[in-house]
Order: structure tokens, then sequence, then C-alpha cells
């Protein structure tokens, strides 16, 4: 019988929701929370351990939190570490793919998670660790496990996986030998043939692509520029009069701050569900500088602040709802002669 261990957040870890994203890790025997969902799934395997932590606290205290899993897990007789599934949530991912890779370096041990492929988890530790490919949300928990669980047996064996596309997790970027019966060349040949009679075909070795942005210049003279404050931190007025989602947001907003010299308490509010809006809602300038940029333009360093403020919640947003709203949002900021954007995140 092989043994595992389960890593898990506050909220899977049936502890609280976003108002325990600061718990302290903790240790508990046999599976806890959505651990078991993976009980059943797993072959001659069983979880002889759960270690849950918050968010927040993983995020912000990574290496007490590893020093605390050391401790724990020094002593135990373990074959595979199972995080997550994280699905898109960011610090819960970055969560699962620290400890992920901890647990192999450490004691040299596979450990998996699951995550979506926007969480920016994936291209931070997908060299270092297998991270299946699961849903955005926990709504894809019920395909996400029996994915997770299937590869999980595979290695609890011994057995090779397979290719990143036979496992469904994300490519490594490592190149493996693999012997064919026809050479490369022939094997090019009849890729090229099947696409002139636009037949299906699979390539070999996919390119990877990316969008080349090119830096805006300097500014030129600071002291006369117009300067545009943007958040995707969720600072909204208070009640959230047009309903910016807390979450995948697919829409902006642009407020008129023209006579504030900040964001008020009870004027402003945080929507964001991505982290504890306490602080945030007591001074909204922490997360949108107002107040910074108002001293800034009085003492000349700045031209002129923008009338408009511009909003939205970062969380989870789809790259293709970002990338629209972010160029209306600066196609709007040069019409009207804004020269420079501060965007702050949370």
């Amino acid at each position: 019988m092989k043994n595992v261990i389960f890593y898990t957040n506050q909220f899977f870890g049936q502890i609280g929701g976003e108002d325990k994203a600061y718990t302290e890790p903790q240790f508990h025997e046999g599976p806890v929370g959505n651990a078991n969902a993976f009980t059943e799934k797993l072959e001659d395997a069983q979880i002889i351990a759960t270690i849950i932590c918050g968010d927040n606290y993983y995020v912000e205290n990574m290496d007490k939190v590893k020093a605390f899993i050391k401790e724990k897990l020094e002593d135990l007789n373990f074959d595979l570490l199972i995080a997550g599934p994280a699905f898109n949530a960011g610090r819960f991912g970055i969560a699962c793919g620290d400890v992920c890779s901890f647990i192999k370096k450490e004691f040299n041990i596979e450990a998996i998670t699951g995550l979506y492929e926007e969480n920016p988890a994936v291209e931070m530790y997908k060299k270092d660790i297998y991270i299946l490919k699961v849903a955005k949300s926990a709504a894809g928990i019920r395909k996400a496990v029996p994915l997770m669980a299937g590869f999980a047996n595979k290695l609890l064996k011994g057995e090779k996986p397979g290719s990143p596309k036979e496992e469904q997790y994300y490519a490594k970027g490592k190149r493996i030998n693999v012997f064919k019966e026809k050479n490369g060349a022939q094997r090019a040949l009849d890729m090229l043939v099947k696409r002139l009679k636009n037949e299906p075909f699979e390539t070999e070795l996919e390119i990877s692509l990316y969008e080349k942005v090119e830096p805006a210049p300097p500014l030129k003279d600071l002291s006369k520029a117009k300067i545009a404050l943007c958040t995707t931190g969720g600072i909204v007025p208070f009640g959230n009069p047009d309903h910016i989602p807390a979450a995948t947001a697919k829409i902006y907003r642009m407020y008129d701050i023209s006579g504030k010299e900040g964001l008020k308490e009870g004027e402003f509010e945080s929507v964001h569900a991505g982290y504890d809006p306490v602080y945030a809602n007591k001074d909204p300038n922490r997360v949108a500088p107002l107040d910074a940029l108002r001293s800034l333009e009085r003492e000349g360093v700045i031209g002129s602040v923008y009338k408009y403020f511009t909003v939205t919640t970062g969380n989870s947003t789809s790259v293709a709802d970002a990338t629209r709203m972010g160029t209306e949002i600066a196609q709007r900021l040069l019409d009207d002669g804004v020269d420079g954007v501060i965007l702050t995140s949370t």
C-alpha cells in the first residue's frame, strides 16, 4: 500500500472562506476536506495526512510554511503528494505549485497538482512538476479528481508517463527521444501532403507563439504630463452602483475624481474577491493611490491627474476579456490626451 500526502487550502479544507485566508498551516492525519474525493480513486494507495493552509498565509509566509511541512513530514514514509486542484485561483495555485516543487526537491518524491491554463502558477512551476490541466472553476472538480487520481496511480505504480497530450499535463519543456518506423524527413513529408490535401495531421514539434509588445517610450517631461490612475483592484464607489463583478470581470468603469484629494473610507470600497478587503476599505488609497498622485501634482512632479479613475477586477479575468478592456481603455485615454498611466493591482 502506497502512502500519499494531500495539500489543500482553507476553503477546500472546510475551515472557511476568504475570512479564513490567514489560517496558519495545520496537519491532520488521514484525508480531510476535498482529499476525501480522491480516496476511492486511488488504487492500492491511501492518504495518510492532509496539510491545510490559508491562501494569504502561504503566499506571505512561504518559508515558514515549508519549514512546518518539512518538520511534519520528515519522519513519515510517503510516496507522493497531491495538491489542490486550484483551478484558476491565483494564490491557491501558487501555494500548490510551491509546495509541490518543495516536496520534489526536499524529499525527492513526485508531487502533482491541477491548474487552469491561465493560472499564473502554471508558468511559474510547470518545468519542475506535473501540473494537470483542469477547468477554470471548482465546478469542474468531478473531472479534475479522476484525471489527477489516474495520473497519480500511474506514478505510484512506477509507470512512465505518456506525452503531455495523452496525460493532459502542461508540457515541461523537455524533449524526449522516441523511436518511429519512419525517419523525420519521411514523417515531415507525410504531414506536408496531409496539409496540402486539407487532411488532419498532428505536428511533432509545436512552436510557441508569443505576442510581442513594444514598450512605450519614456515620457519626455513628467512635469507636464497628464497621468491617469487605473486599477484591477476592484475599488469602486460605495455600494458598487455599476455591479462590477468580484471575479471574472468582463466590464470596467471610469469614475470622475476631479476635485478629490483622495479616495475616502465610506465613499469607496473594494469588491475584489481575491484578497481580504478590510484594509482596502479602511483606506482605498492603499490600492488606488489617488492621494499620492495629488501630492505629486501639487509638488509639480507631474503635470496633472486625469479626471477619470478607471477600475475593474483582475481576479480570474480571462486573457481575452483583459485584452479587450485594455484596448478600449487605452484608446479612451489616448483620445483624452493622457500621457501616462499608473496601473495598480492588489
